[in-house]
């Protein structure tokens, strides 16, 4: 019952206090489903763009890290490029969430990631490589993907 406190706690600051860029739903009224709609941040190749992401928190929560999927297709080196777009994130491995980190935090980082992409850290090895080696094309890839899936 404390984790149902916590997650209504933290959807209600989220509603009341949104990460930037962000707006927050639940699922049919399921607090471990939440629906993200998420601006591509201005400072990005992703600006202009709308990304739809999921967020489940497992039943654990907050001593388990939620998982967040991009619903909308997205090229970009940490997210992989399936129908799961599972995204890379260091807080969100197991061995690295920490009880007290919040999913306002985990937006955050998210829209930092997409601000400043981790090619270092990547799931998407082709995507990371061109993001080194010829930015203009990843760059216009990525703002090609914007157009065509997140508007």
């Amino acid at each position: 019952m404390a984790a149902n406190k916590r997650i209504m706690k933290e959807l209600g600051d989220v509603n009341t206090n949104p990460p930037p860029g962000c707006k927050i739903t639940t699922k049919d009224e399921d607090i471990y489903n939440w629906d993200v709609s998420m601006d591509g941040p201005d400072d990005s190749i992703y600006k202009g763009g709308k990304f739809t992401i999921a967020i489940v928190l497992p039943k654990e929560y907050p001593f388990k890290p939620p998982t967040l999927s991009f619903r909308t297709k997205i090229y970009h080196p940490n997210v992989t490029n399936d129908d799961r777009g599972a995204m890379c994130l260091g807080m969100l491995r197991a061995e690295e969430w920490k009880p007290p980190n919040k999913i306002a935090d985990v937006l955050k980082l998210v829209r930092a990631v997409l601000s400043a992409p981790q090619p270092d850290d990547a799931v998407e090895a082709g995507i990371a490589d061109q993001f080194k080696n010829d930015r203009k094309g990843f760059d216009k890839t990525a703002q090609d993907w914007v157009k065509k899936y997140a508007k």
